[in-house]
């Protein structure tokens, strides 16, 4: 048996229809806001210079061990100069007095040797501390930026929202209104073709923008006012009014 509806009920399905196309809409744009594109972008470049900073500590660190190597290096020969400066002053041997002297200039020699390269990785920790310093504070600028972007994108969402639940709230209102059967019928043939009512205005359904063939109108002319009837263009409930040009 065909599904009737009064002209009256079959109308709110365009109220109705209206509300479905405007909480897609929110939906849609919830998921295109142009700051999750933004926030991809910032977070996969701080992503890529958390790996630098990684790469840049550990050379840091590198050099800072190696330095600290030198600096011991060097204390262990002053210790030894100290020694043997003492033990050359205390000696009453000039054979022994002779072999601390030769000792010493070797001590000497190896001390500033070390104190030079010590000079060379003191320049290179303060170019890996330079680099170092450069990438954190790229990685936390971006961090700020990111986090602008995340406030902006809240906001927006916040908005969205809000008028999301408006719109279901709405919905829910105007959907207690229309007969079971013809809300069954709607919510199906709107899930299985994304939209459940169309407007006939001037032979033209509103859900496929196509006019109807003539035949099609001839049909159409000759149902009952409370004939629910579908679109031929787009399987959507057809909504017939004063402007439908019948």
């Amino acid at each position: 048996m065909a599904l009737k509806a009064s002209p009256d009920d079959q109308k709110i399905l365009l109220d109705l229809q209206a509300l479905d196309t405007k909480l897609t809409q929110l939906d849609h744009k919830a998921k295109g806001l142009p700051q999750l594109a933004l926030i991809a972008q910032l977070t996969s470049e701080i992503d890529a210079l958390r790996i630098v900073e990684l790469e840049r500590r550990g050379a840091h660190e590198d050099v800072t061990l190696e330095l600290t190597r030198l600096e011991s290096d060097v204390k262990v020969v002053q210790a030894r100069i100290q020694r043997d400066t003492e033990r050359a002053q205390a000696s009453t041997s000039a054979k022994d007095a002779q072999a601390f002297e030769s000792e010493l200039v070797a001590l000497r020699k190896r001390q500033f040797d070390l104190e030079e390269i010590e000079l060379t990785v003191m320049e290179r920790l303060e170019e890996r501390d330079a680099e170092l310093a450069e990438t954190t504070n790229a990685i936390e600028e971006l961090r700020g930026k990111l986090r602008d972007v995340e406030d902006e994108k809240n906001a927006d969402l916040a908005t969205i929202t809000n008028e999301r639940t408006h719109a279901a709230a709405n919905r829910s209102t105007i959907a207690s209104k229309v007969p079971a059967d013809l809300l069954a019928l709607y919510e199906k043939q709107r899930e299985r073709y994304g939209t459940g009512a169309s407007w006939l205005r001037g032979g033209v359904s509103s859900a496929s923008g196509v006019k109807l063939l003539e035949n099609e109108m001839t049909t159409i002319r000759a149902a009952a006012p409370d004939d629910v009837i579908l679109c031929p263009s787009s399987d959507a409930i057809l909504v017939r009014t004063a402007e439908s040009g019948l």
